[in-house]
């Protein structure tokens, strides 16, 4: 009887010490790119000819009708331009 009593002491102050040790940790501040770690990184966007997702910091973009664009590749672009032409 004294042994279980004994576990459950022990048990009770690991458990209190742990939620005090992390009560005190510092909360996330910036990582090294300068940037939380819940932030997000870049926006997916979708190819309007190709249909396909990248991200749009990466993307090319051409204005349309006073609507920005973003393309996976100069090629979808140009494509794009062609197939508007046509019409």
């Amino acid at each position: 009887m004294r042994l279980l009593i004994f576990i459950a002491i022990i048990y009770i102050v690991y458990k209190v010490l742990k939620s005090w040790m992390l009560k005190n940790l510092p909360a996330a501040g910036p990582s090294d790119s300068g940037r939380t770690s819940a932030e997000i990184d870049d926006v997916m966007v979708k190819d309007p000819y190709c249909e396909v997702y990248f991200p749009k910091r990466k993307g090319i973009q051409l204005k349309v009708k006073g609507e920005d664009l973003f393309f996976c590749s100069p090629e979808c672009r140009n494509r794009f331009i062609e197939s508007r032409s046509d019409q």
